[in-house]
């Protein structure tokens, strides 16, 4: 038996490779897949709930592992630091200086204008001047910067021009000035 280039051994005729195949020819045949019920977990909600709450012990056992480490680490006291050989963790600083908490005190002061002192309300910002009486000019000085008016009395009808009252939160080291200032001299403000 001869072949021919178009017939294979078991004499199907075969295709030419110049020839393409028809689409679908060189893939296998299809088969059904089985029907079959859905997959249905069971204590799913259950498991999810257990799942929950072992990650929150096992992040709260992390945080308090991670907790013990920085305490461990963490800086000494200067006397044990120098007798060590090698000081694990931070460096010792040097201890921040304590500061005195500044006092705040009211003050009560008379400025000269009682014009003026009706133009402010409580929580205004101001600066108070005082200027020296004398005959050729007096000088100005500036006694508190950007204090804080803290309450404004009512007006009371005086005819003297005594001037007007306000109330100011200042250090106390200020209030110390401004008391000194009114007795020497008329008081004025200007807002900040």
């Amino acid at each position: 038996m001869s072949l021919s280039p178009l017939s294979s051994p078991s004499g199907s005729p075969l295709i030419s490779p110049s020839f393409p195949r028809p689409l679908g020819t060189d893939a296998p045949p299809t088969c059904e897949v089985p029907h079959f019920a859905p997959v249905r977990v069971r204590g799913g909600r259950h498991q999810l709930r257990r799942l929950l709450r072992h990650r929150r012990r096992a992040v709260a056992a992390g945080l308090a592992v991670t907790a013990a480490a920085l305490l461990a680490a963490g800086p000494r006291d200067a006397t044990e630091a120098r007798h060590s050989e090698r000081p694990r963790g931070h460096p010792v600083a040097d201890p921040v200086r304590q500061r005195r908490a500044v006092e705040w005190v009211s003050a009560p002061v008379r400025i000269a204008d009682a014009g003026t002192v009706r133009l402010l309300r409580a929580g205004d910002r101001v600066d108070v001047i005082a200027a020296e009486e004398s005959a050729a000019g007096g000088a100005a000085r500036v006694v508190a910067r950007g204090v804080r008016v803290t309450k404004v009395p009512e007006p009371l009808e005086v005819a003297d021009g005594g001037g007007a009252l306000v109330v100011l939160s200042v250090p106390r080291s200020t209030a110390a000035r401004l008391a000194g200032a009114s007795a020497t001299a008329r008081l004025a403000v200007t807002v900040c």
